[in-house]
């Protein structure tokens, strides 16, 4: 069989490559054409597009690269027709997956979506092209069945994604957090993204001077080259970087500052003490705290309903304020027990789907075997 996968973003790849990984398990002669990166590469994709020439964050990045992704979306539509799949899957990233489903499906291709666009968060009216262009949707987070339940659609809940990859990578590295360190170290998980690194990582270095006794370790996201960083970390004498060793890195720290996203949830998995930092620009921050309805913005909190996880938002995330959280995370023990108690509970909810990757694949093959 032919899948035609499309993945925009690094965690994205992460779990194409595992999702594709599972299909082969199932089709022997499954051939894969994707949008993605290295991994979904590496698992046997031919790949079109690297995630790193489609990442653009916020309203105002995404209306001044418009005429990029429009380029892209008629590149992406030519090359399917040309290599006629026998399934499209969609990993997230909506705006242009959508767009592509919207055309794709009136065309008579077998539509499939893995981890659902968050239109509990916002825009919501996305719904009604979901309904109509999406033949399978396939979620990742406890709540979001019932969200859709409530619009009369029915999706498959097959658990979250990230729950095997850090049971894998623990498997695999029993001891990878008995590493006799005998400094403390901190992790700075700054994002992928060229303009929210700008952003926050600045702040989260300024923190760093105030505490020379610690280690603290920059993870670096593959797709930027080192020239970006360089400029950054100069003056920083305790500042330390890693590449393609997040895991390594979160395993043996003592707390985390940590760009919202995928991370936040890769951080408690590993059962790290964390801060929440998020900074947008001032144009596309005012258009969404018009728009996004939600009480929080980490995934965290968002699983749990409440806050686990100290969220610093935009005016908030301040030098002052990032230096105060994190000597609670390092000092407060109450805190981190109570953190790390939610911590294990998370980890039992999002645990209970099963293997995503496994699960999605076995929808997808249904839907074309």
């Amino acid at each position: 069989m032919k899948y035609y996968i499309i993945a925009g973003e690094a965690s994205g790849d992460l779990h194409g490559s595992n999702l594709i990984k599972e299909l082969k398990k199932l089709d022997a002669g499954a051939n894969v054409r994707c949008w993605g990166g290295d991994m979904m590469q590496a698992a046997g994709a031919t790949l079109v597009k690297h995630y790193k020439e489609l990442a653009f964050m916020g309203f105002a990045e995404v209306l001044l690269n418009m005429r990029t992704i429009l380029k892209n979306i008629r590149f992406c539509k030519t090359d399917i027709q040309a290599y006629k799949p026998d399934v499209l899957v969609f990993i997230d990233y909506p705006g242009f997956n959508l767009r592509i489903a919207e055309w794709a499906k009136p065309l008579g291709y077998k539509t499939a979506f893995y981890i659902s666009p968050q239109i509990w968060a916002w825009k919501e009216n996305r719904i009604h092209s979901i309904k109509k262009h999406i033949d399978k949707m396939m979620v990742i987070l406890p709540f979001e069945k019932a969200f859709y339940a409530k619009w009369n659609y029915e999706v498959d809940y097959v658990g979250h994604p990230l729950v095997e990859v850090v049971e894998q990578f623990m498997r695999l590295h029993p001891l990878a957090n008995k590493t006799g360190q005998v400094q403390r170290t901190v992790a700075i998980l700054p994002g992928s993204r060229k303009q929210e690194i700008l952003k926050k990582l600045p702040i989260m270095l300024r923190v760093t001077a105030h505490y020379p006794e610690l280690r603290f370790v920059v993870a670096k996201a593959p797709s930027l080259e080192e020239s970006f960083y360089a400029p950054l970390l100069s003056n920083y004498s305790n500042v330390h970087t890693v590449e393609n060793k997040t895991y390594a890195l979160l395993s043996e720290a003592d707390a985390a500052m940590v760009t919202s996203g995928t991370a936040t949830l890769e951080t408690a998995l590993f059962k790290v003490p964390e801060v929440i930092c998020y900074k947008g620009s001032p144009i596309s921050y005012a258009i969404a705290k018009r728009l996004i309805k939600i009480k929080f913005i980490g995934l965290v909190n968002l699983v749990m309903s409440r806050e686990v996880v100290k969220e610093l938002i935009q005016h908030e995330l301040t030098e002052k304020n990032l230096q105060e959280e994190l000597d609670t995370l390092l000092h407060d023990q109450d805190k981190i027990a109570r953190m790390k108690n939610d911590y294990e509970a998370l980890w039992n909810l999002l645990r209970q789907g099963g293997h995503a990757s496994a699960n999605a694949a076995a929808i997808i093959y249904k839907m074309i075997a």
